[in-house]
């Protein structure tokens, strides 16, 4: 197996992905689809693998089908080692070239930007579908790894759709995404810092790129933190303070920017069911269908279920840079272009605490708990981890619960193993927060509990001592601080 380069941070398994399907024993030409939103590091991997396998790698600009031509004659001759460069007058001819680089040995071939390529040529996937037919001298004769990269979520995520050409062709769709929060935190060199890599994260989520768009380097400390926010994401001078724009209009699936941002903004203000982002919008919940489809499909919201009634369903923004674009860098545009970054920051400490902080810390809980937390943690194995709200008499209205476990098995019903709170408040959690849990599972509905559920107190500030000491005598009861929730299980 190719070993991964020193150079490319993480990606063990997508690096692992490719290899397995540049080394694949099976004959004849195969098909890879790789993608995910600008900025993952998807260009870097793929050079890094035509490097190591000697591999050819073109990367298609925004241009003409002839200027396309040309430039890949010329990228081609030169990989081939020709003087001159090569003469493509159509695809069909360049696609049959190409496609004999592997007619020696396992090659990979890798087209970057391919969406630029079917802007200019919408036919270019028919004629990869006729190269690739089963009789065809690809798939008899060599054996050329055919990788397709591109930043266009949509238009990639088509050319497998149902009624696409080359649907049932590709044997490798691979989807680079940002790193998780706790990879995210060693990318950063925060990871010794747990309060520092959580405000990184719930400002910059994992997205590689943006360390150096930050100028290449992050506060060194908590302490330095507010100064760093203030001159590398919200200066008007820094690659960052448009970048929360800049996602929603680069992607070419989006015909009307401004109202997905409408909707992004709805979103980030705290209205998460449809029916209060149509409310904020001022539209019929009927005409959101389109906006939060778009938006999900380009990665920049996720649809939530609710752990109890699946069809009532929460919208949140997942990517943190969109969420502090619409909270604060558009909102107050003029005052930070005018050099009053501080003030801005300053002045919006509450939102930052409530709407980006306390959002994010919940995210990260049930994240934590899905990927992170042992059984003996969550009294099971976790199948899914949603919010919900439960009705209660006693109160007269709904309460929220952040964090619901469900271990879902083939011979028994769902059950309910753990229900948890996070709080991202600067004061402890104490013994209240845990009468308030223990006053939430009282109120779950029978038919889903088996054994009494665990309760998970998550505390971005810690725990008072009494809360310590109490839970320390109960076995139902676990306390999970940012430390447990960067490096514990």
């Amino acid at each position: 197996m190719l070993r991964k380069p020193e150079r490319l941070y993480g990606r063990d398994v997508e690096w692992e992905n490719l290899v397995d399907f540049v080394a694949s024993p099976v004959p004849g030409a195969t098909l890879g689809l790789v993608y995910g939103r600008r900025r993952q590091g998807k260009t870097l991997m793929l050079e890094l693998l035509a490097q190591q396998t000697g591999g050819f790698l073109f990367g298609a600009t925004q241009q003409t089908e002839a200027q396309n031509l040309a430039d890949l004659g010329a990228a081609y001759a030169a990989h081939r080692g020709l003087r001159q460069p090569v003469a493509f007058r159509t695809w069909r001819e360049a696609l049959d070239e190409l496609l004999r680089l592997g007619e020696d040995a396992a090659t990979p071939l890798i087209i970057d930007e391919f969406p630029y390529l079917v802007s200019a040529t919408p036919a270019l996937p028919s004629y990869l579908q006729q190269a690739l037919s089963p009789l065809s001298h690809a798939k008899q004769h060599t054996r050329t790894r055919m990788i397709l990269c591109g930043s266009a979520l949509t238009t990639m995520s088509q050319l497998l759709a149902g009624g696409a050409p080359l649907r049932g062709r590709a044997g490798m769709e691979l989807v680079v995404r940002p790193f998780r929060y706790r990879e995210a935190a060693a990318f950063w060199g925060a990871d010794h810092d747990p309060e520092l890599a959580f405000r990184l994260h719930a400002l910059l989520g994992g997205t590689p790129a943006y360390l150096e768009m930050s100028g290449g380097s992050g506060p060194a400390r908590t302490a330095e933190f507010d100064h760093w926010v203030q001159r590398r994401l919200l200066n008007p001078a820094s690659a960052m303070f448009r970048e929360g724009a800049l996602l929603l209009r680069e992607e070419p699936a989006i015909a009307d920017p401004t109202s997905y941002a409408a909707t992004l903004s709805a979103i980030s203000a705290g209205n998460h069911r449809r029916s209060e982002i149509a409310a904020a919008l001022g539209r019929p919940s009927s005409s959101l269908a389109h906006l939060l489809a778009g938006l999900q499909d380009i990665g920049l919201i996720e649809q939530i279920d609710d752990a109890l009634r699946g069809k009532r369903s929460v919208f949140r923004i997942s990517e943190p840079v969109v969420r502090l674009h619409q909270l604060l860098i558009r909102r107050h545009e003029a005052e930070l272009v005018a050099g009053r970054a501080d003030r801005v920051w300053e002045a919006n400490a509450d939102t930052v605490a409530s709407r980006i902080y306390g959002a994010h810390f919940e995210d990260l809980a049930r994240q934590w708990c899905f990927e992170h937390a042992s059984r003996d943690t969550l009294g099971g194995v976790a199948s899914m981890v949603r919010p919900t709200e439960l009705p209660c008499r006693e109160h007269r209205r709904g309460h929220e619960l952040d964090v619901v476990v469900t271990e879902t098995t083939s011979f028994a019903a769902d059950r309910i193993t753990a229900i948890g709170e996070a709080k991202s408040t600067e004061a402890p959690v104490d013994v209240p927060q845990l009468e308030r849990l223990e006053h939430l599972r009282g109120l779950l509905p029978a038919g889903r509990v088996g054994a009494l559920p665990k309760l998970l107190l998550f505390a971005r500030s810690g725990f008072s001592a009494e809360l310590v000491r109490l839970a320390g005598r109960r076995p139902d009861v676990e306390l999970v601080h940012l430390g447990r929730l960067y490096g514990g299980d």
